[in-house]
């Protein structure tokens, strides 16, 4: 293949093909209309002197070629190490700067730290800084962050793959917590008041499971969960409009204090982790840089 008569774009539009083995969806990832695109894949076609892609046999998309699957990771990693090359080492002004950010992480942790952050960002950047905050996102993080869709996940540590950078945020305690004039009164409960209570859980897939429970059975008990809710802060609606109680993180019921009385376990719960992780690509950009340097920042306020 002659190197020169195979401009950038051409190149560009071949690793986003070799991603998505579909010319519809490609062409929509790289603002082209369906017809340019196929019209570059025949142009590619004849540069490699290979089919590249081919109609896949089972009527949907498109299968690679031996030519091409040994050509994609080269060609993705010379275009990855590409753009860092180019990428602007001037000093980020965020007050100046056009910049989106996409943040990935729950409502536990944008309650705990992600809404001081996003605070402090209002106030420091202008009007080009645009802060996206999105629900947990763990399938597909490291293919996700190196497409540039996601910038921080913000989560546990055991969450984040090792391939990503990461650096610990927060360290954070488990409480008790229950509604103003509850009826059984403001002591700490006990172990047995504990387990005979009515108990609200965050759960994703309805599970009446947690590491609470792993918690009591290794003491023998077993508490009494009553409703499941998929967010935290639908707990905190369940604890002021019902007698049910609440096992969840401190900083995040904090939030709610002046509804709430926050008591301390009857049992010893591991604390809670909080990190932040993000691609290598991203590691020297000074825009990326300024945006972890904010989540340190509050962070080591709230420590």
């Amino acid at each position: 293949m002659d190197i020169r008569r195979a401009d950038l774009p051409l190149l560009i539009s071949l690793d986003v093909l070799l991603e998505e083995l579909n010319v519809t969806r490609a062409a929509r990832r790289l603002n082209v209309s369906q017809p340019a695109l196929s019209a570059q894949l025949g142009r590619l076609r004849e540069l490699f002197k290979d089919p590249l892609l081919v109609p896949s046999e089972a009527g949907r998309g498109m299968t690679p070629t031996p030519r091409a699957l040994e050509l994609k990771p080269a060609l993705h990693q010379a275009l990855l190490d590409l753009q860092s090359a180019v990428v602007s080492r001037v000093e980020f002004n965020p007050r100046e700067a056009q910049r989106h950010f996409t943040i990935t992480l729950n409502d536990n942790m944008f309650t705990s730290i992600g809404l001081a952050v996003a605070r402090e960002i209002l106030g420091l950047g202008g009007p080009g800084i645009r802060l996206g905050f999105v629900a947990p996102v763990e399938e597909n993080l490291i293919y996700r962050m190196e497409r540039g869709e996601l910038d921080l996940y913000i989560g546990i540590p055991a969450k984040i793959p090792d391939a990503l950078k990461s650096r610990r945020l927060l360290t954070d305690e488990f409480c008790f917590a229950q509604r103003k004039a509850h009826p059984r009164g403001q002591k700490a409960p006990t172990l047995e008041d504990y387990c005979q209570l009515s108990h609200v859980m965050v759960s994703q897939d309805g599970s009446f499971h947690s590491a609470v429970d792993d918690v009591l059975a290794r003491h023998g008990k077993a508490r009494r969960v009553v409703i499941t809710v998929p967010n935290y802060n639908q707990v905190a609606l369940v604890l002021a409009d019902t007698d049910c109680v609440a096992t969840l993180p401190s900083r995040f019921l904090q939030r709610y204090a002046p509804g709430l009385d926050l008591l301390p376990l009857p049992f010893s719960m591991p604390p809670i982790e909080l990190a932040m992780g993000w691609h290598a690509r991203a590691q020297h950009d000074p825009a990326h840089q300024w945006l972890r340097e904010c989540f340190v920042r509050v962070a080591t306020q709230r420590a």
